[in-house]
């Protein structure tokens, strides 16, 4: 990542200032990064930062239709979410998940979307995370902000959030 990737301005956003003092809370070794470009994409960010797509963990909100719960899924940003498998994980009353829009990912979060973090939601969600993730020994995730990122390793993704761990995506990464 180059110096000219990463904003350098004092002024931190409301979504990306949580995500900062939960990660100081939790005696996280990387502040956030405020890119100079959005990264609203898994592989806008990936490009920024001069990682793979696969280490960019992206952080997908579904509806959970029974009692309209926010169910988020954090995965590699170079796989596809199963939405069957999630919804069999997190709907064990034989409930449906659903899409989440714009306005419930907001109102559930706290963050807008590109810019959903794994943590320090406004509310907290029902949280999985791929297992996917955990081929990479360093992986970044979204801090609140389409321009915020922090580094992190998958283990301390599970560590933060307590999510349990599961194969959730359509297909097995490659090896």
């Amino acid at each position: 990542m180059s110096d000219s990737t990463i904003h350098t301005s004092l002024d931190r956003p409301a979504g990306l200032q949580r995500v900062s003092e939960t990660l100081l809370a939790l005696g996280h070794a990387h502040a956030p990064v405020m890119l100079n470009d959005a990264a609203r994409t898994a592989q806008q960010a990936a490009d920024a930062l001069g990682v793979s797509l696969g280490q960019i963990a992206k952080s997908i909100i579904f509806r959970r239709k029974s009692d309209d719960v926010a169910v988020l899924v954090v995965t590699s940003g170079d796989l596809r979410v199963d939405e069957k498998k999630v919804q069999a994980l997190v709907c064990t009353d034989g409930g449906k998940l659903g899409r989440a829009d714009a306005d419930f990912v907001k109102a559930k979060t706290g963050f807008s979307i590109g810019g959903v973090s794994p943590l320090a939601h406004a509310s907290p969600p029902v949280t999985l995370i791929d297992e996917a993730l955990f081929r990479f020994s360093e992986i970044w995730a979204a801090a609140g902000h389409p321009h915020g990122v922090f580094r992190l390793t998958p283990a301390e993704l599970q560590a933060m959030t307590g999510a349990p761990v599961h194969a959730v995506t359509v297909s097995p990464p490659s090896a």
